[in-house]
């Protein structure tokens, strides 16, 4: 589509860099075909386009009342028949939409991360609902919960895929699974055996991860650590307290025993990786095991030494494994929850109020490719943007100009919806005047986020010397 010329948007060449409704028009366009085979018709493949669209739109709740009401539709219905009754495979959109992030992000040398999210629901009808815990929420709670695989790679992260955790208690009941939507041959799995059958996916499909991650909940499961060891992927997973290894004495013994070996000049402070206030730095300690290529890491709190977490790491012959590499690897896991935060807060991840399963398979997939464009859009501007400015001394005074951060997620969909759908319905000279209005609040923010950045960091500088 045409838009203003880049010099109309606003003050800043980054912004200006970000602001590109033809750019961003083309992404979708990009996205729209590589789904189009998967519906067999084309009032299907129009209502897909409604539907990713609808959830783009900031501030639209992810039902089908909402998206319609948002996309123009006087009902609800066409957004009904394509989440439970028409024919098309969710699956194929969810190796689609795998296919999609991959070309963008790069398929090689990335990193698989595992996790697991919820969402609260009312009643006993829901697919997988049940009491269970969730750490969402931080307790047991009438809730579903779905395991996700997130891959990361410099250029960016988003989800690739989902699977519901079903409860054991699900399958003594085959007619609530019949009509919750299951398939007869539905079985049983485990979270970890889902993060696997993920793994395994996510390999058949070209993707080639040099590192995998996440919580206890997968740092437990043998079969998927010795998986990713057998495809030559290496990995640090989170472990219990309790966690058994053997030493590279001989000594059998639990992780919190293991922290007994450690000298006190055995610590290390390393940074594992950027946060919202600043780098992330713990003192960090490695035992060896019995095994040349894992390790038992033990992470301790600067703030509070009693906080102790535990991590158990395998690195291939060809993969370089100082402590620095094994720890930044750790602190990659934060990327699958920044994932659930933006795919939640923007495009209604666990907004859906349906209640069959291949109803929740197929919103929460559309979210996926919602936010897979939304993170391309991020990654393909952070390509250009300049290096941030921030502090390298606790002391240091900001400058007079602190920039403008790289495109996050939400402010990839504000500039989306007002680039390439608000602006539709407007005539040219009150267009122009609203891309300028919104797009100088889009510059406040972008510059005054950097700014606050900027101090987070010196305050956690100050906190780590």
């Amino acid at each position: 589509m045409t838009g203003p010329a880049h010099g109309d948007y606003g003050s800043g060449s980054a912004l200006r860099r970000s602001a590109d409704p033809e750019q961003m028009e083309a992404v979708f366009a990009e996205l729209a075909a590589d789904l189009a085979p998967v519906y067999r018709r084309r009032d299907l493949r129009a209502n897909g386009v409604l539907y990713l669209r609808g959830l783009l739109m900031p501030g639209v709740a992810g039902n089908c009342w909402s998206i319609a009401e948002a996309v123009g539709l006087d009902r609800p219905y066409r957004l009904h028949h394509l989440l439970e009754r028409a024919r098309w495979e969710e699956d194929t959109a969810r190796d689609a939409v795998r296919a999609f992030l991959t070309r963008h992000l790069g398929a090689d040398g990335g990193v698989l991360i595992f996790d697991e999210t919820g969402q609260a629901k009312k009643g006993t009808k829901t697919a997988a609902v049940g009491r269970q815990y969730s750490g969402t929420m931080g307790r047991v709670e009438n809730v579903i919960v779905a395991v996700y695989t997130t891959y990361a790679t410099r250029r960016g992260h988003a989800l690739i895929d989902r699977d519901l955790y079903v409860q054991a208690d699900w399958f003594a009941d085959p007619a609530r699974m019949a009509t919750a939507g299951f398939p007869k041959d539905h079985a049983f799995a485990t979270k970890p055996a889902l993060a696997l059958a993920q793994a395994k996916r996510a390999l058949a499909a070209g993707i080639r991860p040099k590192w995998a991650t996440g919580d206890e909940v997968y740092g437990r499961s043998h079969e998927l650590r010795e998986f990713l060891e057998d495809a030559g992927i290496g990995y640090v997973f989170a472990v219990p307290v309790d966690h058994q290894v053997t030493t590279s004495g001989g000594g059998r013994m639990r992780a919190d025993q293991a922290l007994h070996l450690v000298e006190p000049d055995g610590w290390n402070r390393h940074s594992c990786g950027t946060g919202a206030k600043g780098q992330r730095y713990y003192d960090w300690a490695w035992v060896a095991t019995d095994h040349p290529r894992r390790w038992l890491l033990i992470r301790r709190s600067i703030a509070d030494p009693s906080e102790i977490a535990y991590f158990y790491a395998y690195a291939p012959e060809d993969h370089p494994c100082p402590l620095t590499n094994l720890v930044k690897i750790a602190g990659m896991r934060w990327k699958v929850e920044d994932d659930f935060q933006d795919s939640k807060s923007t495009v209604s991840l666990d907004q859906t109020q349906v209640r069959r399963y291949r109803a929740w398979k197929r919103h929460v997939t559309m979210a996926m490719a919602a936010l897979a464009l939304l993170a391309v859009l991020a990654a393909i501007d952070k390509t250009s943007h300049p290096a941030p400015i921030l502090p390298n001394d606790p002391d240091q005074d900001p400058p007079a100009d602190c920039g403008a951060i790289a495109l996050t997620v939400p402010e990839a969909q504000r500039l989306f919806h007002l680039l390439t759908t608000r602006i539709r319905d407007l005539s040219s000279s009150a267009m122009r005047t609203q891309i300028a209005r919104h797009l100088n609040w889009s510059d406040w923010r972008r510059h005054h986020q950097a700014r606050a950045r900027w101090h987070h960091y010196r305050t956690r500088l100050a906190l780590t010397e």
